[in-house]
């Protein structure tokens, strides 16, 4: 079966230098951060910060490795009289973990993310904006992929896992 996601998929992979740079001189500015159509609650609490590095082999015998920076968040409101975290901030968490965990700059940034009780999702930077006094980090879903599939011309993709297909996937 050929399941392709649903909107709001966006193919990218932000890494943690882009979303820092983006966020540069923007220091005293509210961090909001949005996903399935809302912005998270005012009081998200980055949980933990991992640095990961993969090796996989998928569907088609084909090796691959990558590293990420993953930031875990608490979809949380706000304690009473408490402001939503700003870009310094956000950056200065990982700054401070960076020190502690040396971090790949250049490393896919994924972010995982859920409220209390919930399962959380794991997302992809689809972008980082101002506007007007906020900044905003939207976060797309990351879709399963079929690799060998993906990589592959529309024509050869059509075949990749028929079953008079003899090799490549599946």
């Amino acid at each position: 079966m050929n399941a392709h996601a649903s909107l709001p998929y966006v193919e990218v992979e932000a890494s943690l230098a882009q979303v820092l740079a983006a966020l540069d001189g923007h220091y005293e500015m509210p961090l909001s951060i949005r996903y399935d159509d809302r912005e998270v609650q005012a009081g998200y609490h980055i949980t933990e910060v991992k640095f990961a590095s993969l090796q996989t082999l998928d569907c088609g015998g084909n090796p691959d490795s990558w590293q990420e920076t993953i930031l875990q968040v608490e979809d949380i409101p706000a304690e009473q009289d408490k402001a939503q975290m700003t870009a310094g901030k956000f950056r200065s968490i990982l700054a401070t973990v960076d020190k502690k965990v040396r971090l790949n700059h250049d490393a896919r940034l994924t972010i995982e993310i859920g409220k209390p009780g919930e399962a959380m999702r794991v997302l992809d930077v689809a972008g980082v904006s101002i506007e007007g006094d906020v900044a905003c980090l939207t976060l797309g879903v990351r879709a399963a992929i079929c690799k060998p599939r993906h990589r592959a011309t529309k024509a050869a993709a059509s075949t990749c896992c028929s079953p008079a297909k003899s090799s490549g996937c599946c």
